[in-house]
């Protein structure tokens, strides 16, 4: 608890105003890590396994974009500050832990940005019209890969609340904003990698499935590359009686 009060602490100075409401909900994800990384292991080390390996077939490295960037955790941060001249890094919040983590590890080359990737202000001006929310990284210049990265089913459970709640947002907005986000990837000239867990089980100690559901709002995507299981919530997170289990794709889009 004393870690999570400094690092909440440390972040707040460096947020702007309208986003201080967030930073509770990263320290808790950022704490989970902590206690969850024996079990996200595997999860971690797939997704940088399919980030390197996008990166191996550029033929440029100038700038790369890592949407939902976050704790830094998904995405193999040290190499890509290697291989790129520029990396720019978009999610809602950035902790201090993660930014003093960068500077100490001498990553130069990082450039946080403090961005809601979802399009839901789009959708709540203009319901009738479809929402472009990654239409912003065509000013950023020479850039070779975007890589989002687990943030499209976090889109989609968010927004999903905010609709159940909020009488601006148009009928079928988590589905909406989910295939506006895959269509944004699709409409770069540059490639793109899509790490997004589509779906999640409640399992129990017996192997019996309580729970499960499409993160991914029935929206079909593109052909997955790689699929595996991910233990968000182990035995004792959530309870001590099941865990949550997901299941990840990587999906290349534009990708030779």
């Amino acid at each position: 608890m004393i870690l999570e009060a400094l690092n909440f602490a440390a972040t707040y100075p460096l947020t702007p105003r309208r986003r201080r409401h967030e930073i509770s909900s990263s320290v808790s994800l950022w704490a989970r890590s902590r206690r969850a990384a024996r079990h996200w292991r595997t999860h971690e080390e797939a997704c940088h396994q399919e980030v390197s390996a996008i990166v191996a077939t550029l033929p440029n490295t100038r700038a790369v974009a890592v949407l939902g960037s976050g704790l830094l955790r998904d995405v193999p941060i040290s190499l890509l500050s290697k291989e790129f001249d520029r990396v720019y890094l978009f999610d809602l919040q950035h902790l201090a832990s993660v930014r003093i983590w960068a500077r100490l590890n001498r990553l130069a080359n990082l450039e946080f940005q403090t961005r809601d990737l979802s399009g839901v202000e789009q959708l709540k001006a203009k319901p009738e019209a479809e929402p472009r929310p990654l239409a912003f990284l065509t000013e950023i210049p020479k850039l070779d890969l975007v890589v989002s990265a687990n943030l499209l089913s976090q889109i989609g459970v968010g927004i999903g609340r905010m609709a159940a709640t909020d009488a601006k947002l148009p009928p079928q907005a988590p589905e909406r904003l989910i295939a506006a986000h895959v269509d944004g990837l699709q409409r770069l000239s540059c490639p793109s990698l899509l790490l997004t867990d589509q779906s999640y089980e409640v399992i129990d100690k017996t192997g019996k499935v309580l729970e499960r559901d499409d993160l991914m709002k029935g929206v079909r995507l593109p052909p997955a590359r790689a699929e595996w299981s991910w233990t968000v919530a182990p035995y004792g997170e959530l309870s001590p009686d099941y865990q949550a289990v997901h299941r990840v794709a990587s999906i290349p889009i534009n990708a030779s």
